[in-house]
């Protein structure tokens, strides 16, 4: 199943079939991603990575531009809460040399409507670094709004680091 369409992109679930290409891309974007996010740059890593999305908890895609089928970048949902909460995580980034093109907005775009729509989810969130501007400006674009600051929440790179907590509701798309 995918994830949707959009005027420019594809937004499709990762599959095995995506590995040597996301392996590729995730190595030559290394400086790019740095030290915002973790992505896989071996094959054992990528098949680590592959197996966290188990279509109940987390969900991965790809995002591919319509016009070549390349991958532009990746977005997951992860750590999906039902019952009380119904809702789930965003983490995303995008491969050189798509950055800064608009593909991940539009992507993640039809990330947060796949939540909502297809999963049913009511909240999605997204910590991010304070630090990283390009992913705080694409949280805004597609609606999700500050909610606060958290000292030392996640550990990267082996140090506690600070980051604002995103998030969107179903009643604001």
């Amino acid at each position: 199943m995918d994830g949707g369409v959009g005027g420019r992109v594809v937004l499709r679930r990762t599959s095995v079939e995506d590995r040597d290409e996301f392996v590729a891309l995730a190595k030559a974007s290394t400086e790019l991603h740095h030290p915002w996010v973790w992505v896989p740059t071996t094959v054992d890593a990528f098949g680590e990575y592959l197996a966290r999305f188990d279509q109940v908890t987390a969900v991965g895609f790809v995002v591919c531009l319509r016009s070549t089928g390349a991958i532009a970048g990746f977005v997951g949902i992860s750590r999906i809460e039902r019952a009380s909460y119904e809702k789930g995580v965003l983490g995303y980034g995008a491969f050189v040399p798509h950055q800064g093109c608009g593909f991940m907005t539009e992507g993640v775009g039809l990330a947060v409507r796949y939540g909502f729509e297809r999963l049913g989810l009511h909240r999605l969130e997204a910590d991010i670094q304070p630090e990283n501007v390009a992913s705080l400006r694409l949280a805004a674009k597609v609606g999700m709004r500050r909610e606060g600051f958290s000292p030392g929440l996640i550990r990267v790179d082996g140090v506690w680091r600070d980051f604002e907590r995103w998030a969107i509701t179903n009643d604001r798309v």
